[in-house]
């Protein structure tokens, strides 16, 4: 089946629905969406969105903590038009019916790891989710568009799935659209577009541990990769120092938040450690705390460390954190208010991914990338707390205004004869168990390789095994028809694979980078991003 619309989203967290509210108002949009609609990382950030809303705060501030966290490799114009952005598209989120917290009128400012001054705006600790509320109560409004749950996209469409034989130029290529597998009727269907955007979120799941939601396999960046746009930074992966110990997958995450409010971490014997890894000790950035509580727990044998709040008071951590508070206490029989809480590292967050301009655009015409699945350049080697949600905002609206102009240009543009999808030749398979279970391998070599602390030893063992399931993954797709879990593992032993590309190429510690072989920062040779295309 053909769906034709004028804008194509893939994915639907803050990012892709901020997008689709704005170029509705120049054309017909589709949202397609792997499972229910607010199933993104937007909706398990807890934290909130990092922005200069206070006269104790500035934005040479908020530059300069920026610049500070991504450790020489953000590229500034970006990260000054995020933050002088931010506060307008702020007060967009409050226009639409956001609720963030206050206090006696104002906004209650919180603080997080790396930043000079309280700024975190936050919705209590379920920020994520009361803007995913708000933006979807929008979208259900509006005439233009339409959302796909259930919709798993495979490949976009490009030159090469043009009918006809044609040289592909793959410095001139051009996206129309996409293929995507409609699960509730097990069919693929053609969705062509003049405008995409790449909005699919992280790749945790590539990690044995992450606390990202089941979604997060990279689609947008293989995807994108596949079709020939340039790719960024992937080494830079960002662990999420605080996730409860020992609490399944998704690992439970105890907000940056918590550190901002006062909790200390200890070891499971009670020692206050962070002093010898940094002077802002639990404050620090998350890639020192992260390495801090790595090293602790290899040093000592540990299965974790503990994140005590017993010197706050109970009422206000209740108050401050009730999701996290009530989670805990429900779900893992933990009163965070009496006892402390024993956490440990996690995969969290991606600052590599599709290489964008300030205006979300890829190196592809007609497609575009926002939030986690792009690379701005507002990270660097280290996102700083709570820029995520903050950078998704701004570079969607950069992103809908410059691709509604593009939109108005080509609109009357052919779209060229676009091949069906060809199963032709493959098969229902029953021996999927033969390669399922490379899921779990490539997480576990991920985890145990290209994790906190890596070697040129371990990245080497990882490459020669991830090149061998890319390949199994690989033929095995070939002959198989898709399915939801065949198209993720595909997807994720390409990620894992072009994660383990970049760090192999950078032979130097920085930021979420640290290689026990080069243990100092070299700009003279690595003061620059790390491409693949």
């Amino acid at each position: 089946m053909i769906h034709r619309f004028d804008f194509l989203v893939l994915g639907s967290g803050i990012a892709g629905l901020s997008y689709a509210l704005k170029v509705a108002l120049n054309g017909t949009v589709a949202i397609i969406t792997k499972k229910e609609k607010a199933e993104s990382n937007t909706n398990y950030a807890q934290g909130g969105v990092a922005a200069v809303m206070s006269s104790m705060d500035s934005y040479d501030m908020h530059i300069d903590d920026t610049l500070s966290t991504g450790a020489g490799l953000c590229h500034r114009d970006s990260v000054e038009t995020m933050v002088k952005e931010g506060p307008a598209r702020l007060r967009e989120l409050m226009d639409l019916g956001v609720a963030f917290t206050r206090k006696q009128g104002e906004l209650d400012l919180g603080r997080e790891g790396g930043h000079s001054v309280n700024r975190i705006v936050h919705a209590k600790d379920l920020t994520g989710r009361e803007i995913e509320r708000a933006l979807l109560a929008r979208i259900a409004e509006h005439p233009n568009i339409q959302v796909f749950e259930n919709h798993v996209a495979i490949d976009l469409i490009t030159e090469h799935h043009v009918v006809g034989e044609r040289v592909i130029d793959r410095t001139n290529i051009h996206c129309w659209g996409a293929y995507v597998l409609d699960e509730i009727r097990n069919r693929v269907d053609k969705f062509i577009a003049r405008v995409v955007l790449v909005a699919t979120g992280g790749l945790g799941h590539a990690y044995l541990h992450t606390t990202n939601p089941l979604i997060a396999t990279g689609d947008g960046v293989a995807m994108s990769y596949r079709a020939g746009a340039t790719i960024a930074n992937m080494e830079f992966i960002q662990f999420h120092p605080t996730t409860l110990y020992d609490s399944g997958s998704p690992s439970f995450l105890i907000s940056e938040a918590v550190r901002g409010f006062g909790a200390v971490l200890k070891t499971v014997d009670g020692e206050e450690f962070m002093q010898r890894y940094d002077k802002r000790e639990s404050l620090a950035p998350r890639d020192i705390v992260a390495r801090a509580i790595d090293t602790e727990l290899k040093k000592r044998g540990d299965d974790c460390v503990l994140l005590d709040l017993l010197h706050l008071s109970a009422v206000s951590v209740k108050e401050h954190f009730p999701h996290i508070y009530n989670t805990a206490l429900t779900k893992f029989k933990l009163d965070i208010t009496k006892e402390p809480i024993p956490v440990v590292p996690a995969a969290h967050y991606s600052c590599g991914g599709v290489v964008t301009d300030i205006d979300g655009r890829s190196s592809i015409h007609g497609l575009y990338a926002c939030g986690e699945v792009s690379m701005t350049g507002v990270h660097g080697a280290n996102r700083l707390a709570s820029n995520s949600l903050l950078e998704a905002l701004v570079f969607s609206d950069r992103a809908a205004k410059h691709s509604a102009a593009f939109f108005g240009k080509h609109s009357n543009e052919r779209i060229p004869e676009i091949k069906d999808w060809d199963e032709s030749g493959t098969f229902n398979s029953e021996e999927w168990v033969l390669i399922s279970h490379n899921r779990k391998e490539i997480q576990q070599i991920m985890w145990d390789y290209v994790g906190i602390v890596r070697s040129d030893l371990r990245l080497e063992r990882a490459y020669r095994r991830m090149v061998l399931i890319q390949n199994e993954v690989e033929t095995f797709y070939k002959k198989t028809k898709v399915t939801e879990g065949l198209i993720e593992l595909r997807n994720l032993a390409l990620c894992a694979t072009l994660i383990i590309r970049c760090a192999m190429k950078r032979k130097e510690s920085r930021g979420l980078h640290f290689t026990t072989d080069y243990l100092e920062r070299d700009n003279a040779h690595f003061l620059s991003d790390t491409l693949v295309d």
